[in-house]
C-alpha cells in the first residue's frame, strides 16, 4: 500500500483496476456459486496475479484454473488445487507440470491418447499422482473428444495408467456468444449434449466426480446446465467491453481500464492517444456493438476506431466532448485478458487516485534459455 497519488503522476499507457469494482465482481460470482451449490474455480488468465487469486480463494473458490505451466507454477504459491485446462502435449510441458510442488493437487484436461502418454510418463518419472479431466467438445469446436464413446475410451485409458487418476470431464462453452437474454436455445442445447454424454459415462460404469465447465458469457446461467459441478470464468474479475455487449455485466462493472494521454488533436474529428495495439491488443469486439478496439470509460460513445502500435485514434463523431492535448482518458478494452498479458504492472485505484500496485507475475511463459 502506498499513499494515494493522482493519475497525473503515472506515465501512460498503463492499466488501472478500480478496487471497488474488482471487489464487487469477486463478491458477485462467489455469492452466485454459493447460492447454486457450484464450485467456483476461476481462470487466472485474466489477471495473472497471485494477489487477485488470493482474493478469489478467500471468497470461497475451491481452486484455480490455469492455461500455461508458468501460470500453474506461479499460482502454486497461493493455491494447493490447480486445474490446467490445456492439453499437456509434449514431454517438456508435461514434465514441467509434473514438477509442480508436491503440496499441489494437480488436474489436467486433455482429449488425446498422446496427451495421456506424455502426462503418464512425466507423472511416473516425478512419482506423483495427476488428476485428469477428459475434455468434450460440446459446441466450441476447438478441442475436446468428438463423441461420448471417444471420451469414455480416453477415461478408461487414464484409469489404466496410474499414477494418473481420472476425475471427470470438462468442457468450454465458448461458442455461446449471444446476449445473455438470448441464450435460451444455446443453453438448452448445451445441457442436452452434456446430459447425453453423462448418460454414456454412467452406462459405461463411470460416474464422473467432477463436471467442469463455464465461461464469463454464460456465468450467470451455469446453474441451468444440469450436471455441472464447477465453473471456470475468467474475465468476470475485471470485465471488458465484450462482456458488456453480451449482457454479462454492466458498464459500471468494468474494473480494468487503460489510462492513456491525448497526444494530438491536429486532425479534425479525432484525437490520438498513446495507447495503440501494444497497450490494448487488436481483438475485434464481439457482440451487438462491433465498433472499435475499446471505448472511453467516461465517454462510452467515443471508441478507439483504429490503431497502430503506439497510437490509438479516438472517433469523436458521436460525441460533443472535445479533448485537449494532455488530457487523461481511461479506455475500457475489448478483451481484458489481452491487456493484462501486454503489461508488467497494474495499478489499483479508487476515484482518481492510485492506492496500490501489483506485478503481473504470471505474464509470459517463464521459460529458461537452453543455451
Amino acid at each position: 500500500m502506498v499513499d494515494p497519488i493522482p493519475f497525473s503522476a503515472l506515465e501512460t499507457p498503463v492499466p488501472l483496476v478500480d478496487l471497488d469494482r474488482l471487489a464487487a465482481n469477486l463478491d458477485r460470482a462467489a455469492d452466485y456459486a454459493r447460492l447454486h451449490g457450484l464450485s467456483l474455480r476461476p481462470h487466472v488468465k485474466t489477471h495473472k496475479a497471485p494477489c487477485v487469486a488470493t482474493e478469489q480463494i478467500q471468497r470461497g473458490a475451491v481452486g484455480l484454473t490455469c492455461a500455461t505451466p508458468f501460470e500453474a507454477e506461479v499460482m502454486a504459491a497461493v493455491s494447493g488445487d490447480l486445474l490446467v485446462a490445456y492439453p499437456p502435449v509434449g514431454a517438456p510441458r508435461a514434465r514441467r507440470l509434473a514438477a509442480l510442488p508436491g503440496h499441489v493437487s494437480l488436474t489436467v484436461a486433455l482429449d488425446s491418447a498422446r496427451a495421456i502418454d506424455d502426462l503418464h510418463a512425466a507423472a511416473r518419472a516425478a512419482g506423483r499422482s495427476v488428476g485428469v479431466l477428459v475434455e468434450l467438445d460440446l459446441g466450441m469446436h476447438r478441442v475436446g473428444a468428438q463423441t461420448a464413446d471417444d471420451a469414455v475410451a480416453l477415461a478408461r485409458a487414464v484409469i489404466a495408467r496410474p499414477p494418473l487418476a481420472w476425475r471427470g470431464i470438462a468442457f468450454y462453452p465458448g461458442h455461446i456468444r449471444e446476449n445473455i437474454s438470448s441464450q435460451d436455445a444455446a443453453i438448452a442445447a448445451l445441457g442436452a449434449a452434456l446430459g447425453s454424454a453423462l448418460d454414456a459415462f454412467r452406462r459405461a460404469g463411470l460416474d464422473p466426480d467432477v463436471v467442469s465447465g463455464g465461461s464469463t458469457p454464460t456465468l450467470w446461467r451455469t446453474h441451468e446446465i444440469r450436471g455441472v459441478t464447477e465453473f471456470r470464468p475468467g474475465t468476470y474479475v475485471y470485465n471488458d467491453w465484450t462482456t458488456v455487449n453480451v449482457g454479462a455485466c454492466a458498464w459500471t462493472d468494468c474494473a480494468l481500464t487503460v489510462l492513456a494521454t491525448v497526444v494530438s488533436t491536429a486532425v479534425p474529428g479525432q484525437a490520438v492517444i498513446d495507447a495503440g495495439s501494444k497497450a490494448l491488443g487488436r481483438e475485434p469486439l464481439r457482440g451487438a456493438d462491433g465498433r472499435g478496439f475499446g471505448a472511453l470509460l467516461e465517454h462510452p460513445e467515443v471508441a478507439v476506431a483504429s490503431m497502430s502500435e503506439e497510437h490509438g485514434i479516438l472517433d469523436l463523431s458521436r460525441s460533443s466532448w472535445r479533448p485537449e492535448v494532455g488530457d487523461l482518458v481511461r479506455v475500457v478494452p475489448n478483451h481484458a485478458c489481452i491487456v493484462t498479458h501486454l503489461h508488467d504492472l497494474v495499478y489499483g485505484v479508487r476515484d482518481y487516485n492510485v492506492e496500490t500496485s501489483w506485478p503481473v507475475v504470471a505474464r509470459g511463459r517463464g521459460q529458461q534459455a537452453l543455451v
